[in-house]
């Protein structure tokens, strides 16, 4: 009995090793053939699946390109940067840069600024990189995970692009105002001279020409703040917004008595927050966040502003007591020419559907963003958050 149960257990010690062996060695063909067939499914992808695009023909396409490209790994070290980026940043050695963080190339504030914001918005950035051979043109493109494209141009074509841009969008709406104009006033010659039932269409003409009067105003502005860099506009001195939010609210008030609606803003003033913006800009800005909260506030309803501090940001909060956001409003709010639900407004009065897009583009060219959300007690949410002063 002794000698059965030594020679089976030498038996299973000299099998086990055998089966781990073999074991092994069957996963290691299993994971042979499916790397070959992955392989295969790659080079011959099926019908309808996309090609992949070889890593050797990418790289030879982005050094191909008129354009420096740098790409920033999650971390913001430098992961590749083609040719013309060795070029114009004047690398002797560009290769000697990669895995270092950019911060070794000298971005400055501004350059650093953008790419956060980039991340932070997951939206593209323009400004300029101020450097001892001249001033570049750059676009911050973000991707996933963190990842961050920058491209970089010489200044003068692109800014000579974006001068005929502006001037083109300026030469036809200055155009365009000189009939609306005269429109206007043929408008006004009529309403006092007709009575009866045609004076509403004549009322109708003319409320139809300010809308038009201020669709062109507007994408006179939207295209000026598109071509504004980010750079240029972080140069302004600190400011209070309460000061211009005064301001603002002097213009609205006529309308906002007619309904009895109030403004409340928390903290007052023993809290000053002080953000670096274009006082203009921001003025603009508020007025066309107040214009819309007062838009969807109901009769005898009260808008709120709430201004805090969030780490680099100043922080201004927009809440109405109207019907709140759709999830078709958060997804396209910010959109050119997008209009809510009519049902949901409480005022008559109709806009360009430019307002909130100035308001996003205001909030790009400051170094900024703007967002949306519903309030957990009812109504939406506007907040703009610009850097900190």
């Amino acid at each position: 009995m002794t000698g059965a149960w030594v020679l089976g257990t030498t038996a299973a010690m000299l099998l086990n090793p055998l089966l781990w062996l073999g074991g092994g060695i069957a996963v290691g063909w299993w994971l042979r053939g499916r790397r070959r067939q992955e392989r295969r499914l790659r080079s011959h992808p099926g019908p309808g699946d996309p090609w992949p695009v070889p890593a050797a023909e990418m790289r030879g396409w982005l050094e191909a390109l008129p354009q420096g490209m740098l790409v920033l790994a999650p971390d913001g070290t430098i992961a590749s940067l083609n040719q013309r980026a060795e070029q114009l940043l004047r690398l002797d050695q560009g290769l000697a840069v990669l895995g270092r963080p950019l911060a070794q190339l000298e971005p400055g504030e501004d350059v650093s600024h953008l790419v956060d914001l980039a991340r932070d918005s997951e939206r593209p950035q323009r400004g300029s990189w101020l450097r001892p051979c001249g001033t570049l043109e750059l676009r911050v493109l973000p991707g996933s995970g963190g990842w961050v494209a920058v491209l970089l141009e010489g200044r003068n074509p692109l800014q000579s692009q974006l001068e005929r841009q502006e001037a083109w969008v300026s030469d036809v709406a200055h155009e365009l105002r000189t009939p609306i104009t005269a429109l206007m006033l043929v408008g006004e010659s009529l309403g006092d001279r007709i009575v009866g039932p045609e004076r509403q269409l004549v009322s109708r003409l003319q409320r139809e020409l300010r809308r038009l009067q201020e669709l062109v105003s507007d994408l006179l502005v939207l295209s000026r703040l598109e071509n504004t860099p980010v750079a240029e506009a972080r140069r302004q001195n600190a400011i209070d917004p309460r000061d211009v939010l005064g301001s603002v609210w002097q213009t609205l008030e006529p309308l906002a008595a007619e309904r009895q609606v109030r403004l409340t803003v928390h903290p007052g003033r023993d809290q000053a927050r002080r953000a670096a913006v274009d006082p203009a800009r921001l003025h603009q800005a508020l007025l066309n966040l107040l214009d819309n909260a007062l838009r969807y506030s109901p009769d005898a309803g009260v808008i709120s502003v709430r201004m805090d501090q969030r780490d680099r940001w100043c922080l201004i909060g927009v809440h109405d007591q109207g019907p709140g956001l759709s999830e078709q409003d958060l997804q396209r709010l910010f959109e050119r020419f997008y209009r809510g639900d009519p049902s949901r407004a409480r005022a008559p009065r109709v806009g360009s559907g430019l307002g909130l897009a100035i308001v996003q583009q205001i909030a790009l060219s400051q170094g900024g963003l703007v967002r949306a959300r519903n309030h957990p007690e009812g109504g939406a949410v506007l907040e703009l958050l610009l850097p900190r002063a």
